[in-house]
């Protein structure tokens, strides 16, 4: 599969071959280790409390009750997220965030096709009191095999592992695209915030990034992210591949909504794209986004993901960066919340 995977250079890909990413992961969730105990949940929710966080995570199925009214099928993720008891969801009421949007490879395929994720099956899996897993079977196009893990630690903040096994050789141009969306619910400001520059610049500062409307200026990528995606050119999903003159230094991103930051904090060897839209949600309701490609994929093998979002007062861009500091270093150094050892590999 190397030959279809196109890079700007030999020696970026030689670098990306040999990166943690592409290794087998320690097993974090019940995907790598299916010994590890759940019960499937009787209802298509979970509430996790902990800290001054509530958050609600869903399956793809509709919900409309107390808890949960209105909420749409196809939205799995936060349905809900609520900091100090606030009676106002953070996200679309409809929608979710930190919801598992799109398998692609860049070739141009029919929606159903390209939301998969939203359409197949998935089970929720009830970890212990304050972690749940969405555990998706292989897709019936992509044949993709997935868990994502929602863990709420102490302080409210929610640790996201998502792991993955390509079950069958689909992705025609080698390489898998995942892409994942949160719709904000009427914040004031449409921005998200990071530290880069541009790509013209040689110095980093704050970025105030906004997007002019959907599909434009739309995917901030790292400093020294120079991979190339080979792709369609009628490929349908606008954001993916539509890029700013941004460049981010670290990989983190907060916007702001009812006084509170969301902060979106990555493990550095995962290699994340940043993506937004002014009206992914509808009107007023940007799409806080992010991406994850793995190149040269394997059957069989897994491959991890990992993230954190963190809800925090808002002052100041500086003040984001601060108290969100021990979270990234976690991610950083990879100290993060880690599943039973299994004692068999997954492939």
């Amino acid at each position: 599969m190397v030959e279809r995977f196109l890079i700007g250079g030999v020696a970026v890909g030689l670098l990306l071959a040999n990166s943690p990413t592409l290794a087998q992961a320690p097993a974090r969730t019940t995907l790598a280790n299916p010994s590890q105990s759940y019960r499937v949940a009787k209802t298509d929710y979970v509430v996790l409390n902990r800290g001054e966080v509530e958050a609600v995570i869903v399956n793809n199925a509709a919900v409309d009750d107390g808890k949960l009214p209105g909420h749409r099928g196809g939205y799995s993720g936060i349905a809900s997220l609520k900091r100090g008891g606030a009676n106002k969801n953070l996200f679309v009421p409809s929608y979710a965030g930190l919801n598992f949007e799109h398998i692609h490879d860049g070739t141009s395929q029919p929606r159903e096709i390209l939301f998969e994720p939203r359409h197949a099956l998935m089970e929720l899996r009830v970890i212990d009191a304050s972690t749940v897993e969405l555990y998706q079977a292989p897709t019936p196009t992509w044949g993709l095999e997935s868990a994502t893990r929602y863990a709420i630690l102490a302080d409210g903040t929610i640790e996201m592992t998502f792991e993955c096994i390509p079950r069958r050789d689909t992705f025609r141009n080698g390489y898998i695209g995942l892409f994942w969306a949160s719709y904000i619910h009427q914040p004031e400001s449409l921005a998200i915030h990071f530290r880069g520059r541009r790509k013209e610049e040689s110095n980093t500062s704050w970025i105030r990034a906004t997007s002019p409307r959907h599909g434009a200026a739309a995917t901030h990528v790292h400093l020294d992210d120079a991979r190339v995606w080979k792709r369609d050119n009628d490929f349908p999903l606008s954001l993916v591949y539509n890029r700013s003159n941004y460049r981010y230094a670290d990989p983190f991103y907060f916007g702001v909504n009812e006084d509170l930051a969301l902060v979106f904090m990555f493990r550095p060897q995962d290699e994340i794209r940043l993506s937004q839209s002014p009206s992914g949600g509808g009107v007023g309701n940007p799409a806080w986004d992010f991406q994850w490609m793995i190149p040269q994929y394997e059957v069989g093998r897994r491959y991890q993901m990992v993230m954190r979002l963190q809800v925090v007062p808002y002052e100041d861009s500086e003040s984001v960066w601060i108290r969100s500091a021990p979270h990234r270093k976690a991610l950083a150094s990879d100290e993060v919340e880690k599943g039973e050892p299994t004692s068999r590999d997954s492939r």
